[in-house]
């Protein structure tokens, strides 16, 4: 059996990875010349820049089964100590992120009476018609307007830089409406999930499900590190520059035409999992059902350009914590900061400062259509404004991302399952990747492990890593 893996991105490598690990032949054909998609780390004058993700929580059993498969789980770096406080800009200046009920009630995140109506979501009650709707709803239901367009707003843009009146509850923070259903109050849910991972960690307790929190982590030489190894390991069975052309039923599975240096191929393969945005996934599959595209092409995409600013030792301060986010009320194109040499270290040489800034999102998509210098240059502008920095860097770096991030609007857990049941008419044929159960590197890693599973069964015993 082969299975044919279009899409050289982290989901589609550690798919290949994980089902060659069970013994099932596997080849990866990736369009552009590089594998890893919007994962890459680049070295520039230095600092280690990462082109799209920062980095993951260190509390996914799979991606640390795979980072240990591959012989790099000791690279992994948690975030310095000093990046546990965090900033919300908002009413023109940055507040802390208050880290405990007490410290809340004191703080000036919100406004007195704003804070004292989220104390009161200790009385609010449920969605009353049980259906899907939106994080913003939810969110106003439970703690009033302002904590909802200014800390659950700064929440989700964190992950998403989407539109909370437009982005699914259920979709995007899955733990929230669970709390709810279970527990009717969301502060409740969460003081009672807290106290059932204590008494977990109890001597010989086992924990439940997956972890609630984890460690910000990284590798030491950024995320590349993880898709370098994916790639060593596979070898010759990743092909670069290979765009795949049409897809077509075969009597013993799968017929894939792509065209690798210029040439026309062929491959056959018992599956074929689309490892690609949701929208190159609709053009693959449209000739064969139009319905089943229609429904993968309704996923949109926030656009995010990652602006790098490089600051030379001396030349400012060293800033404060893991960074800042920005809601939408304050009107910036801006959707956050992050405090990348406060946060991991090891990625400048020499005490530099490194800022990586985030700009556009689903709500200021016209944003990331400038220029690299316009980019730049609105992305000091705002800096300058937010936190009152006026050096000019050494360095500059900026990555645009048209279709950036997949966007779980209302009605996304409707459109997998009938995209699911669909597939059920052409067997072999699977979706994968970050457009539909998750964004985030673990999410992606840990699908592929499930489709892996589902593909190629159990793995094999692997030796693992210190």
């Amino acid at each position: 059996m082969t299975v044919a893996v279009i899409g050289g991105g982290i989901t589609g490598l550690a798919l290949a990875y994980q089902l060659r690990a069970r013994g099932t032949a596997a080849v990866v054909l990736e369009s552009t010349s590089r594998v890893g998609g919007n994962v890459q780390t680049h070295a520039r004058q230095g600092y280690l820049l990462e082109t799209g993700p920062n980095s993951f929580l260190d509390r996914e059993a799979t991606t640390r089964e795979l980072a240990d498969a591959l012989g790099v789980s000791a690279r992994i770096r948690p975030a310095d100590a000093a990046a546990k406080k965090r900033y919300v800009f908002t009413r023109g200046a940055l507040r802390a992120l208050p880290t405990s009920p007490p410290a809340f009630l004191k703080s000036d995140i919100l406004p007195l009476a704003s804070r004292l109506r989220v104390v009161g979501e200790l009385f609010s009650g449920r969605n009353p018609t049980g259906s899907d709707e939106s994080l913003a709803q939810l969110g106003r239901r439970h703690l009033g307007r302002e904590a909802t367009a200014v800390l659950l707003d700064a929440m989700q843009t964190g992950t998403y830089a989407g539109d909370p009146e437009q982005l699914s509850a259920e979709a995007t923070f899955p733990q929230l409406v669970k709390f709810e259903r279970e527990h009717r109050s969301l502060i409740l849910g969460a003081i009672r999930a807290q106290r059932a991972a204590r008494q977990a960690k109890a001597p010989g307790a086992v924990e439940p499900g997956p972890r609630l929190s984890g460690q910000m982590s990284t590798f030491d030489g950024g995320l590349g590190v993880l898709v370098d190894a994916l790639a060593k390991a596979l070898g010759d069975a990743v092909r670069t520059d290979a765009k795949v052309e049409g897809l077509e039923r075969a009597a013993d599975g799968w017929k894939v035409r792509f065209t690798h240096g210029g040439q026309p191929q062929e491959l056959s393969a018992s599956h074929v999992v689309l490892a690609v945005p949701a929208h190159v996934a609709a053009a693959l599959v449209r000739p064969l059902d139009a319905q089943l595209a229609d429904v993968a092409d309704r996923i949109p995409y926030a656009p995010i350009a990652v602006v790098h600013l490089g600051f030379a030792p001396g030349s400012v301060p060293k800033p404060d914590g893991f960074g800042f986010l920005v809601p939408a009320v304050e009107r910036t194109a801006m959707l956050g900061t992050i405090h990348v040499s406060t946060t991991f270290p090891f990625r400048v040489e020499g005490g530099r400062v490194l800022l990586t800034c985030l700009m556009g999102g689903a709500r200021r998509p016209e944003v990331v259509d400038r220029d690299e210098d316009a980019l730049a240059a609105l992305a000091r502008e705002e800096l300058k404004t937010m936190t009152g920095l006026t050096a000019a860097p050494e360095l500059t770096q900026v990555y645009r991302w048209p279709r950036g991030i997949p966007q779980y609007t209302v009605g996304h857990l409707e459109r997998v399952a009938a995209m699911e049941e669909r597939l059920k008419r052409w067997p072999g044929l699977h979706l994968t990747g970050n457009a539909y159960r998750g964004v985030g590197v673990n999410d992606c890693i840990r699908e592929a492990s499930r489709l892996a599973q589902a593909l190629g069964g159990p793995a094999a015993p692997a030796t693992r890593s210190a």
